[in-house]
């Protein structure tokens, strides 16, 4: 006579669609504006921004963001709010050109 638990299929099954998350890169957590090692910067009075080296300053024409507004995870409030404004060459926020 067969008994096979049906109460253990269920961590299986949450098992299986965890690793098929993870494996089709469908993240559990926001992912990082800048890899390890790395800090955002934003372009002066134009759109956009990277990521510089720890430790090394932005090139010309690039900035930190100001101390308290640094955008940590991808559409966080920070990234959210740097996507409509940037710096001008007196590290005042003003309104960021249209892309």
């Amino acid at each position: 006579m067969r008994t096979t638990s049906r109460p253990r299929l269920l961590p299986l099954l949450a098992l299986a669609g965890l690793t098929t998350a993870l494996l089709t890169g469908c993240s559990l957590e926001q992912d990082a504006v800048c890899a390890g090692g790395q800090y955002p910067v934003l372009a002066v009075n134009d759109a956009g921004s990277d990521c510089v080296d720890d430790g090394a300053e932005p090139a010309p024409g690039w900035a930190r963001y100001p101390r308290g507004k640094v955008p940590e995870h991808v559409d966080d409030k920070w990234y959210e709010y740097w996507r409509t404004r940037t710096l001008d060459e007196n590290g005042r926020i003003v309104a960021a050109p249209e892309v």
